[in-house]
């Protein structure tokens, strides 16, 4: 498992994709790389005006791989740990950032990257209440 600090890649599958709201507030300007990739063993849960990802095995989520600028990855990974109400060790988390594999779409190579997976009081309540997204696209989501 990664450090913290260790500078992995993003998978972004909600509002910081291109063309959501997020994405220009945080990620234009910060980024050497975004590309189309998938996370398995995970499906999407629709949140209020954002989705929650939740492990869920033979499931598929759609999403960008982002790698930050050097310069600009700790406050990127500062804003974003912010945005997504995640803090180390913090049982009110609506998230937690965990390290996957992904899989690029381009190429099929698996990547780690970071991924803020919904927390578990979370995940409990969606597993039973939640709308799923089929297919797990956000923004093609119908």
């Amino acid at each position: 498992m990664a450090a913290p600090s260790t500078p992995l890649p993003f998978f972004v599958y909600g509002t910081l994709r291109p063309g959501e709201p997020n994405h220009d507030r945080f990620l234009r300007g910060r980024t050497d790389s975004e590309e189309r990739a998938r996370l398995h063993a995970a499906a999407l849960y629709d949140g209020p005006g954002y989705p929650y990802a939740v492990e869920v095995p033979g499931s598929v989520i759609v999403g960008e791989l982002v790698t930050a600028r050097p310069e600009a990855y700790p406050q990127l990974l500062r804003e974003l740990d912010r945005l997504e109400d995640y803090a180390p060790g913090d049982p009110h988390n609506l998230y937690e950032r965990v390290e996957r594999q992904v899989t690029r779409d381009a190429d099929g190579t698996a990547v780690r990257a970071w991924v803020y997976l919904a927390a578990p009081a979370v995940t409990a309540r969606l597993r039973t209440h939640g709308k799923l997204i089929e297919g797990g696209d956000w923004i093609n989501r119908g």
